[in-house]
């Protein structure tokens, strides 16, 4: 598949984003498996999403990163760097060939996103729950400074249990941030097992609505679903969006999905070929 590209105005259709989120998805695979292993789990959980924003929802310019007028992604689960990069080397910010060094000496990409190294990329995280408190002063800006861009933050649902996810909640309704989407990878597991057994979430939409959010909830797979939430923000005047995306952990791979060992995994060649074929 060609290089997608995209202008700030370009659109492209559902079925469209389909074929693009299924190579986004192989290239993840590649990407990690030259990298020797990484995080297929919240990689591949976010795969569509990713695709929505990047090539159809978010306004940038790939050839000018740091236009001013551009919208705003921070991927505040930073361990999802592996697709992250795929979706901006296809979208046209770097070189396709950049991912063969992902996780290597010297490589720009790393298993976190650096905003000092990878074009396109508006925040360096890793460690959780920074990404909202960073997304609501991108958003303070903007209205601050009379800009038209919105500012969209991915959280993991395991980063959820931070308290400072809750703050900056707090922080972005009480400032009326209706320029600001919270997107939230639910995919009930984190890195020691299923959040409602880690630290129990539920009830989770209301915990977001008691804070003073917009929320909406879809099958983060379905790329219909994802698409006609991320174009109806914001949901509320004068209030800040959440989208919970429903997601399976290590979606595309049969044998990592829904499973707590696909937070980090090494993979055979045999099982890539496998992986890769069924892609």
């Amino acid at each position: 598949m060609a290089e997608v590209g995209r202008s700030k105005v370009e659109k492209l259709g559902v079925e469209e984003l389909k074929e693009i989120a299924r190579e986004v998805r192989r290239r993840t695979v590649q990407t990690l498996h030259g990298a020797g292993g990484g995080h297929y789990g919240g990689s591949l959980s976010v795969v569509e999403a990713l695709t929505a924003l990047y090539f159809r929802v978010l306004r940038y310019d790939s050839s000018n990163p740091s236009w001013e007028e551009r919208d705003r992604f921070v991927l505040s689960k930073g361990h999802a760097c592996a697709s992250f990069s795929v979706a901006l080397s296809m979208a046209g910010f770097f070189p396709g060939e950049w991912l063969e060094s992902f996780n290597k000496f010297e490589s720009p990409l790393g298993v976190h996103p650096d905003m000092h190294k990878i074009p396109g990329c508006d925040m360096s995280t890793g460690s959780l729950g920074h990404g909202l408190p960073v997304g609501v002063g991108m958003a303070i800006a903007g209205k601050f400074d009379g800009k038209g861009y919105r500012v969209f933050v991915m959280v993991g649902d395991g980063e959820c249990q931070e308290g400072s996810i809750w703050e900056a909640a707090m922080a972005a309704a009480h400032h009326r941030l209706d320029n600001l989407v919270c997107m939230v990878d639910r995919n009930m597991l984190n890195l020691d097992g299923p959040t409602e057994e880690v630290m129990k979430l539920e009830p989770f939409t209301k915990k977001w609505e008691s804070f003073g959010w917009c929320l909406r909830c879809v099958d983060g797979h379905d790329m219909g679903q994802v698409v006609e939430a991320l174009e109806s923000v914001p949901f509320c005047e004068g209030k800040p969006s959440v989208i919970i995306l429903n997601t399976i952990k290590g979606k595309g791979i049969p044998f990592l999905e829904g499973k707590v060992s696909s937070h980090y995994s090494k993979l055979t060649d045999e099982q890539v070929s496998q992986v890769l074929a069924t892609l």
